[in-house]
C-alpha cells in the first residue's frame, strides 16, 4: 500500500494521474501519460489560486480541489479535529463546542470522514488479500442498537489474531431478545419493520465472502476463523460453498464464577483465542459516545454508526499503537507491513478517495450512498451528490 500523498494544497506543482468524473473511461486507471491541459484557475474567498484542468477524454472540467479531501467544504481546518473528537469518546454537540461550530457542522462532518475511512479500510483490505493469509481471523460480533433499544443489532468483527488489524466490518440487524413483558411485546409490534438481511447468518457470510471473495477458486490457502462457536457462525461456514478450504477453530464462551473468581483453564483459552475482538469492543465502548452502555448520544441511524465504527477502525489500525501501557508505538498497519510508520489523521485524510475506482460493492456501497436506512425514522437523507461522491 502506498504510504499516505502529501496533501494537494501543500503541492506547488500538481499533475492528475486520472479524471474524477466517474463515467470519464480515464476515471478507474492512474496514467502517468493521462492527457489533460490546464484550464485557467479560481481565487477562493481566502486569496488562495486553485487551478482548473481540462479532461481531453471527456472533455470535461475539474479543479485541483477535486483530489482534496476537504472538497466542498468551507471550514476545511475543522476535518481533523471532528476527526480525532469521534474517536475520543465526544459526543456531535460537545465537539461543536469545543470547535466553535455548529452540531449540524459536526454531523456532516462524520459523514464526509466516515465516507472516506470506509474506502481507506476497504482498499487496506483489498491490499491484504494479495497477500498470504498465514494470521487467524478473529471473528465476534459487536452488540449495540439504533433508534432505540427496541431495535439492535452486531457488528460483525473480523480482526487479526496477531496484528490486531481490523479487516471487515458487517452490519446485522435482528430483533429484541430475552424475556420481554408484554408492554415491549405490544410496543415492538408497532415498529416499523426493517430490513434484517440475514441477521448473524447473513452478516457472517458477507464477512466470509469478503475475506474468500478476491481468492481464485482453485486457491489452497486455508482461511482460518477463530470465534466463541455461535451457531450463525457454523452454519456460515457449512453452508459456504469454499467451506473446505476455511478451519473453524471454536473456544465457547465459558460460565463465569463469581467477580473476582479465578478463571477456569477453558475460559483462559478462550480469553487468549480471542482477545483482539474482546480489546476491540472495550475500545468502541470506551471511545464512541454512541455505544456506551448507559448515554444520551446514542445513535439515531445504522448507516450513521457504521460509518463511524469504520472512523475509529482506521484509528485503530493507522493510528493508535498496539498498546500505550507499555508502551508501543507500532500500529497494526506496521505489524502487516502495510506501512511503516504511525499515521495522523492529516495522513489518513491526506486524498480524496473514489469508491468506483477504490470498487465498493454490497453492503459497504450501500453505507456509502447512504441507502441503509431506519424506517422508524421520518426521512433518511441519501448521499446522491453527483460530484461530490
Amino acid at each position: 500500500m502506498d504510504l499516505p500523498l502529501p496533501p494537494v494544497e501543500r503541492l506547488r506543482t500538481f499533475r492528475p494521474s486520472f479524471c474524477p468524473r466517474r463515467k470519464c473511461p480515464d476515471h478507474r486507471t492512474s496514467r502517468s501519460d493521462y492527457r489533460v491541459h490546464v484550464h485557467g484557475s479560481y481565487t477562493t474567498a481566502r486569496g488562495k489560486v486553485i487551478p482548473r484542468y481540462l479532461c481531453l477524454t471527456c472533455k470535461k472540467t475539474f479543479s485541483r480541489q477535486a483530489f482534496s479531501s476537504a472538497y466542498y467544504l468551507k471550514r476545511a481546518e475543522l476535518l481533523f479535529a471532528v476527526a480525532a473528537g469521534l474517536v475520543a469518546g465526544s459526543a456531535h454537540r460537545q465537539i461543536a463546542r469545543v470547535l466553535g461550530c455548529a452540531p449540524s457542522t459536526v454531523t456532516r462532518l462524520a459523514y464526509r470522514i466516515g465516507r472516506a475511512c470506509l474506502l481507506l479500510g476497504e482498499e487496506a483490505a483489498s491490499e491484504l488479500d494479495s497477500q498470504p493469509d498465514r494470521e487467524p481471523i478473529v471473528l465476534d460480533h459487536f452488540e449495540t442498537f439504533e433508534f432505540s433499544q427496541d431495535l439492535p443489532f452486531g457488528v460483525a468483527t473480523a480482526i487479526g489474531q496477531d496484528s490486531w488489524f481490523v479487516r471487515a466490518l458487517d452490519p446485522a440487524p435482528h430483533r429484541r431478545t430475552g424475556p420481554l413483558p408484554p408492554a415491549i411485546r405490544k410496543r415492538l409490534k408497532r415498529r416499523n419493520p426493517r430490513p434484517r438481511k440475514g441477521g448473524y447468518l447473513g452478516s457472517t457470510r458477507r464477512i466470509l465472502d469478503r475475506l474468500l471473495g478476491s481468492k481464485p477458486s482453485g486457491a489452497t490457502t486455508k482461511l482460518r476463523i477463530v470465534s466463541d462457536g455461535h451457531p450463525s457462525y457454523q452454519r456460515a461456514i457449512a453452508r459456504h460453498p469454499a467451506r473446505r478450504r476455511i478451519r473453524h477453530e471454536i473456544h465457547p464462551n465459558p460460565e463465569r464464577g463469581p467477580k473476582g473468581s479465578p478463571r477456569s483453564d477453558v475460559a483462559i483459552a478462550r480469553d487468549r483465542a480471542l482477545f483482539a475482538a474482546d480489546l476491540l469492543h472495550g475500545l468502541i465502548r470506551h471511545s464512541q459516545a454512541a455505544h456506551r452502555r448507559e448515554t444520551i448520544a446514542f445513535g439515531r441511524r445504522l448507516n450513521a454508526l457504521m460509518l463511524r465504527l469504520w472512523v475509529l477502525a482506521v484509528w485503530r489500525n493507522f493510528i493508535k499503537g498496539r498498546s500505550e501501557r507499555k508502551p508501543d508505538p507500532t500500529t497494526p498497519a506496521m505489524a502487516v507491513r502495510l506501512t511503516d510508520r504511525p499515521w495522523r489523521w492529516s495522513d489518513a485524510l491526506s486524498r480524496r478517495r473514489f469508491p468506483d475506482r477504490v470498487g465498493l460493492r454490497g453492503v459497504s456501497r450501500e453505507l456509502y450512498d447512504l441507502a441503509w436506512t431506519t424506517p422508524e425514522l421520518p426521512s433518511n437523507a441519501r448521499h446522491r451528490l453527483r460530484l461530490a461522491y
